[in-house]
Protein backbone atom coordinates (compact mmCIF):
# COMPACT_ATOMS: atom_id res chain seq x y z
CA UNK A 1 0.00 0.00 0.00
CA UNK A 2 1.37 3.42 -0.92
CA UNK A 3 2.38 5.57 2.03
CA UNK A 4 -0.18 8.18 1.06
CA UNK A 5 -3.01 5.76 1.90
CA UNK A 6 -1.66 4.53 5.24
CA UNK A 7 -3.70 5.55 8.27
CA UNK A 8 -1.64 7.43 10.90
CA UNK A 9 -0.06 5.45 13.72
CA UNK A 10 -0.01 8.36 16.18
CA UNK A 11 -2.56 8.17 19.03
CA UNK A 12 -3.22 11.06 21.34
CA UNK A 13 -4.55 11.18 24.88
CA UNK A 14 -7.53 13.48 24.92
CA UNK A 15 -9.40 15.13 27.78
CA UNK A 16 -12.33 17.47 28.21
CA UNK A 17 -11.15 20.78 29.70
CA UNK A 18 -13.73 23.09 31.27
CA UNK A 19 -13.24 26.76 30.37
CA UNK A 20 -15.02 27.78 33.57
CA UNK A 21 -13.32 25.95 36.44
CA UNK A 22 -10.51 24.21 34.49
CA UNK A 23 -11.71 20.76 35.63
CA UNK A 24 -10.67 17.87 33.40
CA UNK A 25 -12.67 14.77 32.48
CA UNK A 26 -11.87 11.58 30.56
CA UNK A 27 -13.43 11.04 27.14
CA UNK A 28 -14.91 7.60 27.77
CA UNK A 29 -18.34 9.20 28.26
CA UNK A 30 -20.16 11.99 26.42
CA UNK A 31 -19.88 15.32 28.21
CA UNK A 32 -21.38 18.60 27.04
CA UNK A 33 -21.09 20.92 30.03
CA UNK A 34 -18.98 20.68 33.16
CA UNK A 35 -20.71 18.70 35.95
CA UNK A 36 -19.16 21.06 38.50
CA UNK A 37 -19.79 24.54 37.08
CA UNK A 38 -21.80 24.00 33.84
CA UNK A 39 -19.02 25.60 31.79
CA UNK A 40 -18.38 24.53 28.20
CA UNK A 41 -15.55 22.23 27.17
CA UNK A 42 -12.68 22.25 24.76
CA UNK A 43 -10.91 19.00 23.94
CA UNK A 44 -7.16 18.82 24.48
CA UNK A 45 -4.63 16.26 23.37
CA UNK A 46 -2.23 16.05 26.31
CA UNK A 47 0.37 14.47 24.01
CA UNK A 48 0.28 17.37 21.53
CA UNK A 49 3.85 18.24 22.49
CA UNK A 50 4.95 15.04 20.76
CA UNK A 51 3.67 16.49 17.47
CA UNK A 52 5.89 19.55 17.94
CA UNK A 53 8.96 17.31 17.55
CA UNK A 54 8.09 17.09 13.83
CA UNK A 55 9.04 20.17 11.83
CA UNK A 56 6.45 22.46 10.29
CA UNK A 57 7.78 21.60 6.83
CA UNK A 58 7.39 17.88 7.51
CA UNK A 59 3.77 18.44 8.54
CA UNK A 60 3.13 20.50 5.41
CA UNK A 61 4.58 17.69 3.29
CA UNK A 62 2.47 15.08 5.09
CA UNK A 63 -0.81 16.96 4.69
CA UNK A 64 -0.05 17.80 1.05
CA UNK A 65 0.79 14.15 0.32
CA UNK A 66 -2.49 12.99 1.84
CA UNK A 67 -4.38 15.24 -0.54
CA UNK A 68 -3.83 12.50 -3.14
CA UNK A 69 -5.05 9.61 -0.97
CA UNK A 70 -7.64 7.08 -2.07
CA UNK A 71 -8.24 5.98 1.54
CA UNK A 72 -11.76 7.18 2.50
CA UNK A 73 -10.71 7.60 6.14
CA UNK A 74 -8.18 10.24 5.06
CA UNK A 75 -9.93 11.84 2.10
CA UNK A 76 -12.03 14.29 4.09
CA UNK A 77 -11.39 16.25 7.26
CA UNK A 78 -9.26 13.46 8.73
CA UNK A 79 -6.47 14.29 6.31
CA UNK A 80 -5.48 16.34 9.38
CA UNK A 81 -6.08 13.43 11.75
CA UNK A 82 -3.29 14.20 14.23
CA UNK A 83 -4.65 17.72 14.80
CA UNK A 84 -8.26 16.75 15.50
CA UNK A 85 -9.36 13.48 17.06
CA UNK A 86 -6.30 11.21 17.14
CA UNK A 87 -7.95 8.62 19.38
CA UNK A 88 -10.04 7.10 16.61
CA UNK A 89 -9.22 3.95 14.70
CA UNK A 90 -9.54 3.79 10.93
CA UNK A 91 -12.75 1.76 11.21
CA UNK A 92 -14.39 4.51 13.30
CA UNK A 93 -14.16 7.17 10.60
CA UNK A 94 -17.41 8.28 8.96
CA UNK A 95 -16.78 9.82 5.53
CA UNK A 96 -19.56 11.11 3.27
CA UNK A 97 -17.47 13.38 1.07
CA UNK A 98 -17.22 16.30 3.50
CA UNK A 99 -14.34 18.74 3.46
CA UNK A 100 -12.06 19.82 0.62
CA UNK A 101 -14.58 22.45 -0.45
CA UNK A 102 -13.30 24.90 -3.07
CA UNK A 103 -11.92 28.35 -2.45
CA UNK A 104 -13.18 30.39 -5.40
CA UNK A 105 -11.49 33.69 -6.23
CA UNK A 106 -14.05 36.36 -7.06
CA UNK A 107 -14.32 37.79 -10.55
CA UNK A 108 -12.37 40.93 -11.36
CA UNK A 109 -15.68 42.75 -11.82
CA UNK A 110 -16.83 41.91 -8.29
CA UNK A 111 -13.44 42.79 -6.82
CA UNK A 112 -13.60 46.17 -8.55
CA UNK A 113 -17.08 46.80 -7.14
CA UNK A 114 -16.07 45.78 -3.62
CA UNK A 115 -12.64 47.39 -3.85
CA UNK A 116 -10.85 44.40 -2.31
CA UNK A 117 -9.19 41.15 -3.43
CA UNK A 118 -11.57 38.43 -2.21
CA UNK A 119 -12.62 34.80 -2.43
CA UNK A 120 -15.41 32.61 -1.10
CA UNK A 121 -14.83 29.19 0.44
CA UNK A 122 -17.94 27.36 -0.68
CA UNK A 123 -18.83 25.15 2.26
CA UNK A 124 -22.28 24.68 0.79
CA UNK A 125 -20.62 22.01 -1.35
CA UNK A 126 -20.47 19.63 1.60
CA UNK A 127 -22.81 16.58 1.46
CA UNK A 128 -25.79 18.14 3.27
CA UNK A 129 -24.96 21.52 1.69
CA UNK A 130 -23.46 23.25 4.74
CA UNK A 131 -20.32 23.52 6.86
CA UNK A 132 -21.99 21.55 9.65
CA UNK A 133 -20.92 18.31 7.95
CA UNK A 134 -17.34 18.95 9.07
CA UNK A 135 -18.33 18.80 12.72
CA UNK A 136 -20.76 15.95 12.24
CA UNK A 137 -18.14 13.77 10.57
CA UNK A 138 -15.97 14.09 13.68
CA UNK A 139 -18.84 13.84 16.19
CA UNK A 140 -20.34 10.74 14.56
CA UNK A 141 -16.93 9.10 14.15
CA UNK A 142 -16.36 9.49 17.88
CA UNK A 143 -19.92 8.37 18.64
CA UNK A 144 -19.36 5.23 16.58
CA UNK A 145 -16.16 4.67 18.60
CA UNK A 146 -18.09 4.94 21.89
CA UNK A 147 -20.90 2.68 20.71
CA UNK A 148 -18.40 -0.06 19.87
CA UNK A 149 -16.47 0.43 23.11
CA UNK A 150 -19.50 0.30 25.42
CA UNK A 151 -21.73 -2.02 23.40
CA UNK A 152 -24.62 0.44 23.45
CA UNK A 153 -27.68 -0.96 21.68
CA UNK A 154 -29.83 2.18 21.49
CA UNK A 155 -28.56 5.75 21.12
CA UNK A 156 -30.77 8.75 20.44
CA UNK A 157 -28.99 11.60 18.65
CA UNK A 158 -30.63 14.97 19.18
CA UNK A 159 -30.05 18.61 18.23
CA UNK A 160 -31.70 22.00 18.11
CA UNK A 161 -31.37 23.71 14.77
CA UNK A 162 -32.22 26.58 12.48
CA UNK A 163 -31.85 24.13 9.59
CA UNK A 164 -28.26 23.26 8.74
CA UNK A 165 -27.44 21.34 11.94
CA UNK A 166 -30.56 19.21 11.65
CA UNK A 167 -29.85 18.38 8.00
CA UNK A 168 -26.29 17.30 8.78
CA UNK A 169 -27.15 15.38 11.95
CA UNK A 170 -29.98 13.48 10.26
CA UNK A 171 -27.84 12.63 7.22
CA UNK A 172 -24.93 11.23 9.24
CA UNK A 173 -27.23 9.32 11.60
CA UNK A 174 -28.97 7.77 8.60
CA UNK A 175 -25.62 6.69 7.17
CA UNK A 176 -24.28 5.15 10.39
CA UNK A 177 -27.63 3.48 11.11
CA UNK A 178 -28.39 1.25 14.10
CA UNK A 179 -28.10 1.65 17.00
CA UNK A 180 -28.45 5.40 16.25
CA UNK A 181 -31.79 7.12 15.75
CA UNK A 182 -32.13 10.82 14.99
CA UNK A 183 -34.41 13.49 16.47
CA UNK A 184 -34.20 17.19 15.60
CA UNK A 185 -35.94 20.17 17.22
CA UNK A 186 -36.72 23.15 14.99
CA UNK A 187 -38.32 26.53 15.76
CA UNK A 188 -41.79 26.33 14.24
CA UNK A 189 -42.20 28.47 11.12
CA UNK A 190 -38.62 29.75 11.21
CA UNK A 191 -36.86 27.22 9.00
CA UNK A 192 -36.92 27.37 5.20
CA UNK A 193 -38.90 24.72 3.35
CA UNK A 194 -35.71 23.44 1.75
CA UNK A 195 -34.03 22.96 5.13
CA UNK A 196 -37.10 21.34 6.69
CA UNK A 197 -37.19 18.79 3.88
CA UNK A 198 -33.64 17.59 4.56
CA UNK A 199 -34.00 15.92 7.98
CA UNK A 200 -37.38 14.56 6.93
CA UNK A 201 -35.82 13.06 3.84
CA UNK A 202 -33.08 11.45 5.96
CA UNK A 203 -35.69 9.79 8.16
CA UNK A 204 -35.25 11.87 11.32
CA UNK A 205 -38.07 12.51 13.77
CA UNK A 206 -38.72 16.26 13.42
CA UNK A 207 -40.26 18.12 16.35
CA UNK A 208 -41.22 21.78 15.97
CA UNK A 209 -41.10 24.04 19.05
CA UNK A 210 -42.83 27.44 19.31
CA UNK A 211 -40.30 30.27 19.56
CA UNK A 212 -36.78 30.66 18.18
CA UNK A 213 -33.62 28.57 18.14
CA UNK A 214 -32.71 29.55 21.70
CA UNK A 215 -35.99 28.01 22.92
CA UNK A 216 -35.21 24.74 21.13
CA UNK A 217 -31.71 24.76 22.58
CA UNK A 218 -33.04 25.00 26.13
CA UNK A 219 -35.13 21.87 25.58
CA UNK A 220 -32.19 19.96 24.11
CA UNK A 221 -29.90 21.03 26.96
CA UNK A 222 -32.46 19.84 29.51
CA UNK A 223 -32.66 16.45 27.81
CA UNK A 224 -28.87 16.13 27.65
CA UNK A 225 -28.61 16.95 31.37
CA UNK A 226 -31.19 14.38 32.45
CA UNK A 227 -31.15 11.57 29.86
CA UNK A 228 -28.58 9.59 27.92
CA UNK A 229 -28.79 11.24 24.54
CA UNK A 230 -26.06 12.26 22.09
CA UNK A 231 -26.35 16.03 21.79
CA UNK A 232 -25.05 17.24 18.42
CA UNK A 233 -25.09 21.02 18.76
CA UNK A 234 -21.83 22.91 19.14
CA UNK A 235 -21.87 22.23 22.88
CA UNK A 236 -20.51 18.92 21.66
CA UNK A 237 -16.76 19.61 21.69
CA UNK A 238 -16.12 16.89 19.08
CA UNK A 239 -18.06 18.96 16.59
CA UNK A 240 -15.75 21.92 17.18
CA UNK A 241 -12.75 19.70 16.43
CA UNK A 242 -14.21 18.68 13.07
CA UNK A 243 -14.89 22.26 12.09
CA UNK A 244 -11.25 23.19 12.69
CA UNK A 245 -10.63 21.52 9.32
CA UNK A 246 -11.94 24.71 7.67
CA UNK A 247 -8.88 26.60 8.92
CA UNK A 248 -6.54 23.78 7.90
CA UNK A 249 -7.95 23.73 4.38
CA UNK A 250 -7.76 27.51 3.95
CA UNK A 251 -4.11 27.46 5.02
CA UNK A 252 -3.31 24.54 2.73
CA UNK A 253 -5.03 26.19 -0.24
CA UNK A 254 -2.73 29.17 0.10
CA UNK A 255 0.35 26.95 0.46
CA UNK A 256 0.43 27.54 4.22
CA UNK A 257 1.10 31.28 3.78
CA UNK A 258 -1.36 33.32 5.83
CA UNK A 259 0.36 36.68 5.35
CA UNK A 260 -1.98 39.33 4.01
CA UNK A 261 -5.11 37.22 4.57
CA UNK A 262 -8.30 38.20 6.44
CA UNK A 263 -10.84 35.45 7.14
CA UNK A 264 -14.50 36.47 7.55
CA UNK A 265 -16.84 34.13 9.45
CA UNK A 266 -20.52 34.67 10.37
CA UNK A 267 -21.30 34.20 14.05
CA UNK A 268 -24.42 32.26 14.99
CA UNK A 269 -23.95 29.79 17.82
CA UNK A 270 -20.24 30.76 17.68
CA UNK A 271 -18.98 27.22 17.17
CA UNK A 272 -17.54 27.84 13.71
CA UNK A 273 -15.54 30.94 14.58
CA UNK A 274 -14.29 29.10 17.67
CA UNK A 275 -13.09 26.25 15.47
CA UNK A 276 -11.48 28.55 12.91
CA UNK A 277 -9.43 30.32 15.57
CA UNK A 278 -8.55 27.02 17.26
CA UNK A 279 -7.42 25.51 13.96
CA UNK A 280 -5.10 28.36 13.05
CA UNK A 281 -3.64 28.34 16.57
CA UNK A 282 -2.73 24.65 16.21
CA UNK A 283 -1.04 25.29 12.88
CA UNK A 284 0.96 28.14 14.39
CA UNK A 285 2.02 26.02 17.36
CA UNK A 286 3.38 23.32 15.05
CA UNK A 287 5.13 25.82 12.78
CA UNK A 288 2.93 24.82 9.84
CA UNK A 289 2.10 28.52 9.39
CA UNK A 290 4.32 31.42 10.44
CA UNK A 291 1.68 34.07 11.11
CA UNK A 292 -1.99 34.09 12.05
CA UNK A 293 -4.48 35.52 9.55
CA UNK A 294 -6.75 38.28 10.74
CA UNK A 295 -10.20 37.03 11.82
CA UNK A 296 -13.41 39.03 11.41
CA UNK A 297 -16.61 37.76 12.98
CA UNK A 298 -19.81 39.15 11.45
CA UNK A 299 -23.23 39.51 13.07
CA UNK A 300 -26.55 40.91 11.94
CA UNK A 301 -27.89 43.81 13.97
CA UNK A 302 -30.88 41.50 14.58
CA UNK A 303 -28.76 38.94 16.50
CA UNK A 304 -25.55 40.55 17.72
CA UNK A 305 -24.54 39.59 21.31
CA UNK A 306 -20.91 38.93 20.40
CA UNK A 307 -20.60 42.25 18.56
CA UNK A 308 -22.07 44.08 21.53
CA UNK A 309 -19.60 42.40 23.86
CA UNK A 310 -16.55 43.41 21.84
CA UNK A 311 -17.91 46.91 21.22
CA UNK A 312 -17.41 47.58 24.94
CA UNK A 313 -14.15 48.83 26.41
CA UNK A 314 -11.61 46.07 27.05
CA UNK A 315 -11.48 45.22 30.75
CA UNK A 316 -15.04 46.43 31.30
CA UNK A 317 -16.87 44.04 28.99
CA UNK A 318 -19.98 42.24 30.14
CA UNK A 319 -21.70 39.58 28.08
CA UNK A 320 -25.49 39.64 27.75
CA UNK A 321 -27.78 37.57 25.58
CA UNK A 322 -30.09 39.46 23.23
CA UNK A 323 -33.61 38.88 22.00
CA UNK A 324 -33.34 38.12 18.30
CA UNK A 325 -35.41 39.63 15.54
CA UNK A 326 -36.17 37.94 12.21
CA UNK A 327 -33.12 37.68 9.98
CA UNK A 328 -32.44 36.53 6.43
CA UNK A 329 -29.19 35.12 7.84
CA UNK A 330 -31.44 32.57 9.47
CA UNK A 331 -28.71 30.15 10.52
CA UNK A 332 -27.07 32.95 12.53
CA UNK A 333 -30.29 34.10 14.24
CA UNK A 334 -29.13 33.14 17.74
CA UNK A 335 -29.27 35.51 20.70
CA UNK A 336 -27.34 33.45 23.24
CA UNK A 337 -24.59 31.46 21.48
CA UNK A 338 -23.50 28.50 23.57
CA UNK A 339 -19.91 28.74 22.34
CA UNK A 340 -19.40 32.35 23.43
CA UNK A 341 -17.09 31.32 26.33
CA UNK A 342 -14.91 29.51 23.77
CA UNK A 343 -14.81 32.63 21.60
CA UNK A 344 -13.70 34.84 24.49
CA UNK A 345 -11.03 32.34 25.57
CA UNK A 346 -9.58 31.73 22.11
CA UNK A 347 -9.79 35.37 20.98
CA UNK A 348 -7.61 36.38 23.94
CA UNK A 349 -5.13 33.62 23.08
CA UNK A 350 -5.23 34.52 19.38
CA UNK A 351 -4.41 38.15 20.00
CA UNK A 352 -1.72 37.32 22.56
CA UNK A 353 0.11 35.39 19.82
CA UNK A 354 0.02 38.27 17.35
CA UNK A 355 -3.31 37.60 15.66
CA UNK A 356 -6.18 40.04 15.21
CA UNK A 357 -9.81 39.29 16.11
CA UNK A 358 -12.62 41.79 15.47
CA UNK A 359 -16.41 41.67 15.16
CA UNK A 360 -18.46 43.86 12.83
CA UNK A 361 -22.21 44.40 12.76
CA UNK A 362 -24.23 44.62 9.54
CA UNK A 363 -27.81 45.42 8.54
CA UNK A 364 -30.35 43.00 7.13
CA UNK A 365 -30.62 45.14 4.00
CA UNK A 366 -26.92 44.80 3.33
CA UNK A 367 -26.90 41.04 4.05
CA UNK A 368 -29.51 40.18 1.42
CA UNK A 369 -28.14 42.61 -1.14
CA UNK A 370 -24.59 41.34 -0.61
CA UNK A 371 -25.79 37.78 -1.23
CA UNK A 372 -27.40 38.92 -4.48
CA UNK A 373 -24.27 40.87 -5.44
CA UNK A 374 -22.03 37.84 -4.89
CA UNK A 375 -24.29 35.43 -6.74
CA UNK A 376 -24.79 37.80 -9.67
CA UNK A 377 -21.03 37.57 -10.09
CA UNK A 378 -20.82 33.78 -10.19
CA UNK A 379 -20.87 32.61 -6.58
CA UNK A 380 -23.34 30.28 -4.81
CA UNK A 381 -23.38 32.10 -1.47
CA UNK A 382 -26.14 31.66 1.09
CA UNK A 383 -27.39 34.55 3.19
CA UNK A 384 -24.61 33.86 5.71
CA UNK A 385 -22.15 34.21 2.83
CA UNK A 386 -23.89 37.49 2.07
CA UNK A 387 -23.41 38.39 5.72
CA UNK A 388 -19.65 37.86 5.30
CA UNK A 389 -19.52 40.08 2.20
CA UNK A 390 -21.55 42.69 4.07
CA UNK A 391 -18.98 42.39 6.86
CA UNK A 392 -16.13 42.98 4.41
CA UNK A 393 -17.86 46.09 3.07
CA UNK A 394 -18.38 47.33 6.64
CA UNK A 395 -14.75 46.65 7.54
CA UNK A 396 -13.64 48.65 4.50
CA UNK A 397 -15.88 51.54 5.45
CA UNK A 398 -14.37 51.55 8.93
CA UNK A 399 -10.84 51.59 7.50
CA UNK A 400 -10.02 48.15 8.88
CA UNK A 401 -8.74 46.57 5.63
CA UNK A 402 -5.42 47.02 3.86
CA UNK A 403 -6.00 47.65 0.16
CA UNK A 404 -4.11 44.56 -1.02
CA UNK A 405 -5.28 42.23 1.75
CA UNK A 406 -7.07 39.11 0.50
CA UNK A 407 -10.44 38.55 2.17
CA UNK A 408 -11.53 34.90 2.43
CA UNK A 409 -15.28 34.77 3.02
CA UNK A 410 -17.18 31.82 4.47
CA UNK A 411 -20.24 30.78 2.45
CA UNK A 412 -21.52 28.40 5.10
CA UNK A 413 -24.30 26.81 3.05
CA UNK A 414 -25.54 26.47 -0.51
CA UNK A 415 -27.51 29.37 -1.99
CA UNK A 416 -30.44 27.08 -2.81
CA UNK A 417 -31.19 26.58 0.89
CA UNK A 418 -32.10 30.27 1.13
CA UNK A 419 -33.60 30.89 -2.30
CA UNK A 420 -36.91 31.77 -0.64
CA UNK A 421 -35.38 34.95 0.79
CA UNK A 422 -34.20 35.89 -2.69
CA UNK A 423 -37.74 35.51 -3.99
CA UNK A 424 -39.06 37.59 -1.10
CA UNK A 425 -36.66 40.34 -2.13
CA UNK A 426 -37.81 40.18 -5.76
CA UNK A 427 -41.47 40.15 -4.73
CA UNK A 428 -41.03 42.83 -2.03
CA UNK A 429 -42.78 40.53 0.43
CA UNK A 430 -40.61 41.00 3.54
CA UNK A 431 -42.56 41.89 6.66
CA UNK A 432 -41.66 45.14 8.44
CA UNK A 433 -39.81 43.17 11.13
CA UNK A 434 -36.98 42.47 8.64
CA UNK A 435 -36.34 46.14 7.90
CA UNK A 436 -35.65 45.41 4.21
CA UNK A 437 -36.80 47.63 1.34
CA UNK A 438 -35.77 46.17 -2.04
CA UNK A 439 -33.75 48.32 -4.38
CA UNK A 440 -35.69 48.60 -7.65
CA UNK A 441 -32.64 47.96 -9.82
CA UNK A 442 -31.78 44.78 -7.92
CA UNK A 443 -35.34 43.59 -7.45
CA UNK A 444 -36.29 43.77 -11.10
CA UNK A 445 -35.37 40.20 -11.87
CA UNK A 446 -34.95 39.43 -15.59
CA UNK A 447 -38.21 37.55 -15.98
CA UNK A 448 -40.37 37.36 -19.06
CA UNK A 449 -44.03 36.55 -18.49
CA UNK A 450 -46.22 35.85 -21.52
CA UNK A 451 -49.96 36.01 -20.90
CA UNK A 452 -51.84 32.72 -20.87
CA UNK A 453 -54.49 34.41 -23.02
CA UNK A 454 -51.96 34.74 -25.84
CA UNK A 455 -51.11 31.06 -25.56
CA UNK A 456 -54.81 30.11 -25.68
CA UNK A 457 -55.88 32.30 -28.62
CA UNK A 458 -52.88 32.05 -30.95
CA UNK A 459 -51.64 29.22 -33.10
CA UNK A 460 -48.33 27.67 -32.12
CA UNK A 461 -46.39 29.57 -34.81
CA UNK A 462 -48.13 32.84 -34.01
CA UNK A 463 -47.47 32.46 -30.30
CA UNK A 464 -43.78 31.77 -30.97
CA UNK A 465 -43.56 34.92 -33.09
CA UNK A 466 -45.39 36.98 -30.43
CA UNK A 467 -43.15 35.68 -27.63
CA UNK A 468 -40.03 36.35 -29.70
CA UNK A 469 -41.21 39.91 -30.42
CA UNK A 470 -41.72 40.51 -26.71
CA UNK A 471 -38.15 39.32 -26.05
CA UNK A 472 -36.85 41.65 -28.79
CA UNK A 473 -38.63 44.65 -27.24
CA UNK A 474 -37.45 43.86 -23.70
CA UNK A 475 -33.82 43.29 -24.72
CA UNK A 476 -33.66 45.95 -27.44
CA UNK A 477 -32.27 43.54 -30.03
CA UNK A 478 -31.30 44.68 -33.53
CA UNK A 479 -31.76 42.57 -36.66
CA UNK A 480 -28.68 41.18 -38.37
Amino acid sequence: MREVNVFPSYRGEMEYVCLGCQARYPIDELHYTCPQCKGVFLLEDTRFGELEKTSGQAWRDTFDLRAATKNPALRGIFRFYELMAPVLSESDIVYLGEGNTPVTRSSSALERLVGQPMAFKNDGQNPSASFKDRGMACAFSYLRHLVAKHGWDNVLTICASTGDTSAAAALYAAYVGAPLTSVVLLPKGKVTAQQLSQPLGSGARVLEIPGVFDDCMKVVEYLADHYRVALLNSKNAWRILGQESYAFEVAQWYDWDMRGKAVFVPIGNAGNITAVMGGFLKLLRLGVIDVLPRIFGVQSEHADPVFRYYAQTAGERRYEAVKVRPSVAQAAMIGNPVSFPRVAFLADKYQALGGSFQVVQVSEQRIIESMLLANRHGHIACTQGGECLAGLLKAREQGLMDKDELAVLDATAHALKFSGFQDMYYQNSFGPEYGITPDEKLANAPRLVIGQEDKDRLSEDAFTAQAAQNVVEILGLNKR
